[in-house]
């Protein structure tokens, strides 16, 4: 099978992508990939990383009130059609598929208007403006929240699951707990705000770590890299706790989600396929900077089943995060129910999902 895959602009559309090219070549190792996607955006770093075949176009996106950078951006779209064309012809694809971004606008279309088989695979509860726009020219549209379904032609719709699930289902729980230097005996809660951090996390934390080193849990607490320096001074001031776990980043985050038993988390659609896939509970706090608020309803599909505690930002401090905390250890039977409720919206074998929909498609 010969597949194009498009996705680029954040890491949530490309994980997935990388983790259903993992699917494709676990099932068919004779398959051809190429990956298309934008020279400047986090795609080309990422994916020919993995040394996948790797292809750009020049492509940018709408910006949602009037401007003359639309104008621009519609040039740039056709120009980028004609781009995509010319490496569909070279390439010659069994199908396509795009997992979100802009890069994906004229990638797609130019396969649909060229008749190859068309995919997007949307991961969020609420649609970016490109898979809306492409779901009237694609053949399936695969989404991993039941709530998506409503802003796409219901004929398309397809429940697959993020592909980025399978990866956790590889685990290595006892390297994750030995990366960390982690305690056996003790209940371990991972707070993380993406790559990046989140300073409103960071700072909910910082006020409550002294009584934190009181508790009788540990906790590994990622900063990102741009927040380090910052988080460990105001840290030292306050002695710095044995049970507290403090990095930058975590290059091998499956395992160390294997290893916890909570995470204080945003609500991104990679973090939350994760947690699902292994019933690990959570806390989430949805960034409010995010397009349409899907982080927000992407958490509200994980808390209305009691899967999660969602926490507006607004409504976060340190107080409200260590009562969360000490409800999810010390109620009867919370952590439990919480683990259960999560297992039951994971979906561990969703790359075989997306592959077997490409499969079924495919010409």
């Amino acid at each position: 099978m010969r597949v194009v895959v498009s996705g680029g602009g954040t890491g949530g559309h490309i994980y997935p992508a990388l983790s259903l090219i993992k699917e494709i070549q676990k099932q068919q190792p004779e398959s051809k990939i190429l990956y298309i996607g934008t020279e400047k955006g986090l795609e080309n770093d990422l994916v020919q990383r993995e040394g996948i075949p790797f292809k750009t176009i020049h492509i940018t996106g709408f910006r949602r009130k009037i401007s003359l950078e639309n104008v621009k951006t519609v040039v740039r779209f056709i120009k980028g059609v004609k781009q995509a064309k010319k490496m569909m012809k070279l390439f010659k694809p069994d199908v396509v598929i795009g997992t979100g971004g802009y890069v994906c606008g004229p990638v797609v279309y130019a396969a649909a208007k060229m008749r190859i088989p068309t995919v997007v695979h949307e991961q969020n509860s609420v649609p970016g403006l490109t898979n809306k726009f492409l779901s009237k020219y694609v053949q399936k549209v695969a989404i991993c929240f039941e709530e998506a379904s409503s802003f796409f032609p219901t004929e398309k719709v397809v429940f697959t699951g993020n592909p980025r699930a399978s990866e956790v289902k590889e685990i290595n729980a006892q390297a994750g707990k030995s990366s960390l230097g982690l305690q056996e005996n003790k209940k371990t809660v991972l707070i993380v705000g993406g790559s990046r951090g989140a300073k409103p996390i960071n700072d909910a934390f910082l006020s409550i770590v002294g009584e934190v080193g009181g508790k009788d849990y540990q906790v590994v607490y990622v900063t990102g890299n741009v927040h380090y320096d910052a988080v460990m001074e105001k840290v030292k001031e306050q002695g710095n706790p044995d049970n507290v776990i403090i990095k930058p980043f975590l290059h091998n985050m499956p395992d160390v989600l294997g290893a916890v038993d909570l995470i204080v988390a945003r609500a991104g659609a990679t973090t939350l396929a994760e947690v699902t896939a292994i019933g690990l509970p959570s806390i989430l706090i949805p960034s409010p900077y995010v397009t349409n608020n899907h982080q927000e309803r992407n958490a509200r599909a994980l808390s209305s089943k009691g899967a999660a505690i969602l926490r507006l930002e607004k409504d976060m401090d340190g107080s409200q995060l260590l009562e969360d905390i000490n409800k999810v250890f010390t109620e009867d039977g919370k952590w439990e129910m919480m683990k259960k409720e999560a297992l039951q919206l994971g979906v561990p074998s969703a790359a075989t999902n997306v592959y077997q929909l490409l499969k079924d498609i495919s010409r």
